[in-house]
């Protein structure tokens, strides 16, 4: 248990910032849960729909440091990918 005041804050601003940081993750899942169901079933431009709603999604997560901004690159690099390859 936190003894210090200074120690008592940072465990309030941990639990603060791990609720914040678990509905980022949970809403980037859920974007990137659409962008995979669109292309499971199949539709081209549901998909390419799906994954323009999800990018922005991911880039935010980046951008506060919830995900690492290549980890977030790579996301949306390996999902356009596998659109691109329906058309095909």
């Amino acid at each position: 248990m936190a003894n210090t005041s200074s120690a008592k804050k940072a465990a309030r601003q941990t639990l603060r910032r791990t609720e914040i940081n678990r509905t980022r993750v949970g809403r980037i899942r859920t974007a990137i849960k659409k962008v995979e169901d669109a292309i499971a079933s199949g539709d081209k431009k549901a998909a390419a729909d799906a994954l323009k709603a999800a990018q922005p999604v991911i880039a935010r997560g980046a951008k506060t440091g919830t995900l690492h901004k290549n980890t977030a690159s790579r996301k949306v690099s390996r999902l356009s990918a596998r659109i691109k390859k329906l058309g095909a």
